[in-house]
């Protein structure tokens, strides 16, 4: 099979940390497989960028399976690009073509400030994590998976939450920054199952006070971040987050 080769025009946003001016600046890149992942072009960049002893551009990934959530990038104004349910890493090549003008940037939330180029910290949802979404029931030792009977609409739902990888594009793509698809997949897939039931009340009341401590903004549900979410993540969750809540709220002791 022939694999076809492109040349591009890369205008990448270059910032050398959170208290310096960005800028865009333009880079060429010539002879791109359309097999390439679009991680595996900007490393070809970043090649061409040491050999001619210019700083390479720093961005996120580990992975490079659509697993980690990290590779964080605002493509063509689409976080992750392009393509639907879809990151950056498994974004390939064939989505652009021959002589096409890419613009590349990184996240955009005052909650996730800019460490340099296009990486950015989202140690915010790390700490929306820290504040509540655990659970302290001691496991023990694996059990069969059919001990404790849960209801399969339930189980499904919680386990569609749970495929939340916190890559952020939720927040990206809101025109608040909002961070409530994250925070309700968490919630969710916690408050749906009977491990999540002793925190179940001060889990969300820590967690949604956190989030607004972190300086996320409001959901006005506008439905981008399901849109834009790699995982498919419903905005069904951001329904159960709120009825959680209230229902804690009103019931706190």
């Amino acid at each position: 099979m022939s694999h076809n080769t492109m040349n591009l025009k890369l205008k990448v946003w270059r910032q050398k940390n959170a208290n310096t001016a960005g800028a865009f600046k333009t880079y060429e890149v010539n002879d791109i497989s359309d097999e390439m992942s679009f991680l595996e072009m900007l490393d070809v960049l970043n090649e061409k960028l040491i050999v001619t002893g210019d700083e390479p551009i720093a961005f996120d990934h580990d992975c490079r399976e659509g697993i980690c959530g990290m590779c964080s990038l605002y493509i063509d104004g689409k976080p992750h690009g392009p393509w639907q349910a879809n990151t950056t890493c498994q974004l390939h090549m064939r989505a652009f073509k021959d002589g096409d003008t890419i613009t590349i940037e990184p996240w955009r939330a005052n909650a996730f400030p800019i460490v340099k180029d296009l990486t950015v910290d989202r140690g915010a949802f790390d700490r929306i994590i820290q504040a509540g979404g655990y659970i302290s029931v001691n496991t023990g030792n694996a059990v069969d998976g059919n001990s404790l009977p849960i209801n399969k609409d339930n189980a499904d739902a919680a386990f569609a939450a749970a495929m939340c990888i916190g890559c952020g594009a939720c927040v990206a793509a809101c025109k608040n920054s909002s961070a409530m698809l994250f925070l309700s997949a968490k919630v969710s897939h916690l408050a749906l199952l009977p491990q999540g039931e002793p925190e179940r009340k001060s889990r969300v009341i820590n967690m949604v006070a956190q989030m607004d401590k972190e300086g996320f903004g409001s959901c006005t549900n506008t439905g981008a971040c399901e849109a834009a979410c790699p995982k498919e993540i419903s905005i069904a969750n951001i329904a159960r987050l709120n009825k959680e809540y209230l229902r804690a709220g009103l019931t706190a002791e």
